[in-house]
C-alpha cells in the first residue's frame, strides 16, 4: 500500500511539473526542435533542471541501506548497448519529434481529452501490447 500511495504521489509530483512547466505542449518540444526558425529554448532549462534534482536524489537515496518501502534496490546492471537499444531509442526520439509527445506528457495531456494526445496514448498502449505479446510467443518457442 505504501509503495503505490509513493507511486501515486511521484506521478502527481511528476504531472504538476509537466503542466506548470508547459511540457505537455507538442509545440514546446517541436519549438526546441526548430534550430533555424522561431527556437524556443526552454525544454532545455526543465530537462537540467531534472537532471539536476534526480543526481542530488539519487545520491540521498542511494547512501540508505534499504528503500523506504520496498525490501531491496533495483538497479539496472546492463551496460551493453545492443540493438534493441538503439532501434528503441531511434524510435522514442522519432516519436517525440514528430507528434511533440513522449509517454509522460502524453499522459500527463490524456485528460484533456485533446485529439492529438488520446490518438499518441492509444497508439503507445496498443504498440506495447503487441510488443509484449511478441515477446510471450518467442520465450513459448
Amino acid at each position: 500500500m505504501k509503495q503505490n500511495m509513493s507511486a501515486l504521489f511521484c506521478g502527481v509530483l511528476f504531472s504538476l511539473g509537466l503542466g506548470i512547466s508547459g511540457m505537455v505542449q507538442p509545440q514546446k518540444v517541436t519549438g526546441f526542435l526548430d534550430l533555424f526558425g522561431s527556437w524556443d529554448p526552454s525544454l532545455i532549462f526543465v530537462m537540467f533542471g531534472a537532471i539536476l534534482v534526480y543526481s542530488i536524489g539519487y545520491r540521498v537515496v542511494i547512501r540508505r541501506k534499504i528503500p523506504l518501502f520496498a525490501d531491496n534496490f533495483v538497479i539496472p546492471t546492463k551496460k551493453e548497448i545492443d540493438w534493441r537499444l538503439l532501434l528503441g531509442s531511434s524510435l522514442f526520439g522519432i516519436g517525440w519529434g514528430l507528434a511533440g509527445y513522449c509517454p509522460g506528457p502524453a499522459i500527463t495531456s490524456f485528460v484533456s481529452f485533446g485529439h492529438s494526445s488520446l490518438l499518441f496514448v492509444s497508439s503507445m498502449l496498443v504498440s506495447m501490447f503487441l510488443f509484449e505479446q511478441i515477446q510471450i510467443r518467442k520465450a513459448k518457442s
